[in-house]
């Protein structure tokens, strides 16, 4: 019996060895068919970065990292910033902006507008080489807003009151429990007035707009692609395919290489995007609308 152990071990060694690890090996197997290069083309360093930016501009910790990134990586000569998106949040939007400032003293950039490129995703995107938009896009609504909800009625009818103690006269500015008073509307509107002054003063800078014509093409005006390239906010239209070869003419790049998603990115993306909920039901909530 031994000896036919010894006969046989080269054989029954190897069995034994995928039995006792076999969950083991299929994950490593299917760790290296999600991620390992399929191609030469895969292995090439990319010389052209798309980064996209869609929905509300709430959280942009990680556009902001593949910006920084692109920024950092030598071998990117340019960035297209494909943008679908209603606006947001003033200081994410503000980050964003900034970011793509920084970039274009490096690389070329353009933006791709395939849907909406409106408020805060416009501010985002003010300082490119050029905006680019899809024909069938929605530019502008330049402005600002702060919502809130009066919850008085709904708690009279159940029963509920507030009760407070403060100090300082516009501490309870904004509260949903009241109607708000006159003095606290006009403190509100000074933040308003000061947000959306630097808004269209920043947009007249990047574009190179007169200031005192704000009104022909902010003032929340909403247009069409064509409309806002008539007043300056974008330099053409056309679709993703010319965006791109547009950044290739710009960048000087020979041979384009795009880069290609991450695959744990994406499949990460994808289980987040089932659960993913914007609320606009809190309150104050000061976004560039």
């Amino acid at each position: 019996m031994e000896l036919l152990k010894k006969i046989f071990m080269p054989v029954t060694a190897p069995l034994t060895f995928i039995q006792n690890n076999f969950k083991a090996m299929l994950f490593m197997l299917l760790l290296y068919l999600l991620f390992a290069p399929q191609t030469q083309e895969e292995l090439t360093q990319n010389n052209l970065q798309k980064i996209t930016l869609t929905g509300t501009i709430l959280d942009v910790d990680e556009t902001l990292q593949q910006l920084q990134k692109a920024e950092q990586n030598k071998n990117i000569k340019g960035v297209l910033f494909v943008v679908d998106s209603p606006g947001g949040a003033v200081a994410p939007s503000i980050e964003l902006s900034m970011a793509i400032k920084r970039l274009t003293q490096l690389k070329k950039v353009v933006v791709y507008a395939k849907g909406t490129l409106a408020s805060g995703s416009y501010y985002a995107s003010i300082w490119a080489d050029k905006i680019i938009a899809n024909p069938g896009s929605m530019v502008g609504s330049i402005g600002v807003v702060m919502e809130g909800a009066d919850l008085s009625q709904l708690m009279s009818k159940i029963g509920v009151q507030t009760q407070t103690i403060q100090a300082g006269k516009y501490k309870l500015v904004g509260t949903p429990t009241r109607p708000w008073k006159d003095f606290e509307k006009n403190e509100l509107n000074k933040v308003i007035q000061n947000t959306y002054d630097m808004f269209t003063q920043d947009v007249a800078n990047a574009r190179k707009l007169d200031i005192n014509k704000r009104k022909i093409y902010a003032n929340a005006h909403i247009f069409t692609a064509s409309q806002a390239k008539d007043v300056g906010l974008i330099d053409n239209m056309g679709v993703e395919y010319d965006a791109k070869k547009l950044l290739v003419k710009l960048s000087g790049v020979k041979d384009p290489k795009w880069n290609k998603e991450d695959k744990f990115e994406k499949l990460m993306k994808k289980l987040t995007a089932l659960t993913a909920v914007t609320l606009y039901t809190y309150f104050p909530s000061l976004v560039l609308k």
